[in-house]
Formats: C-alpha cells, structure tokens, sequence
C-alpha cells in the first residue's frame, strides 16, 4: 500500500519512459517500405502499454502485421510465438529474416527456422541487408 502511487505511476506516466526510435533505423524501414518489402513486426510489448507506442510512432502503420506478445499470451523467446507469428504472417520462415538485438530471441528465432540477425546497430543492419540485395536507405 505505501508503494501504490508508485504502481499508479506505471501505467498513467508509462508515455514517459519511451526514448523514440532508435537513430538509423528509420531510414532502413522506410527505404525497405518504399520498396514493397513485406514487413512484420513480433514484440514482446504488453496489451496494455502497446497502444501508447503505436500512438507514439506512426512509422509502426509501415508494417503490414503487429504480434503483441500481451495480446497474444506468448512472449519471445518461447518457441510457440515464432510458430504463431509465422503462421499469422503467412510467411515462409527460409525466406523471412528475423532482426532482434536479444541473443536469446535470435536463436530461438534459427530454432524455428527463421532467418535471423541479431542488431547491434543500424550501421551494421544496413550493411546485412544491403548483402541481401536490399535497399536500406541512409542509417547515418
């Protein structure tokens, strides 16, 4: 009880605590957008703080589907949410590259036959998926 207005911080200050995109990546996710890339997104956000996000980030519309790991019941790196979110994407998991900066996500990610890259920058992002013959933009 004497923590309570602390816990009610949480939730109604929750907006605060977002830093923005991460520098660099925009550029990426709008070059491989403007290109026709089919792009999905798998996040381990809560059902109950995801909508400030989406509010927050209008660059998240630039995804043809969002799996919401509070939404869903699964959360990364349970093998379950690669197979659920390969399933609701539609997509082939040989042809489907997986970026997350978790080693614990990537490899699960391999485990389910994913594609994947572990981000450690938007620099080296850029470099990967240029090697892959994709357009990437300007990740400066």
């Amino acid at each position: 009880p004497d923590k309570a207005g602390l816990i009610a911080a949480y939730r109604a200050r929750w907006p605060e605590m977002l830093n923005g995109p991460i520098a660099g990546t925009l550029a990426i996710l709008e070059a491989l957008h403007a290109a026709g890339v089919p792009l999905y997104a798998l996040t381990n956000w809560s059902a109950e703080t995801f909508p400030h996000a989406e509010a927050a980030y209008p660059f998240l519309g630039r995804f043809r589907a969002i799996v919401v790991s509070g939404r869903i019941g699964l959360v990364k790196p349970e093998a379950a949410i690669y197979r659920h979110a390969i399933a609701r994407f539609g997509v082939d998991p040989g042809r489907t590259l997986f970026i997350d900066d978790s080693a614990a996500n990537v490899a699960a990610a391999e485990a389910a036959g994913l594609r994947a890259l572990r981000f450690t920058g938007p620099a080296a992002l850029a470099r990967h998926l240029a090697g892959l013959g994709l357009p990437v933009g300007d990740p400066r």
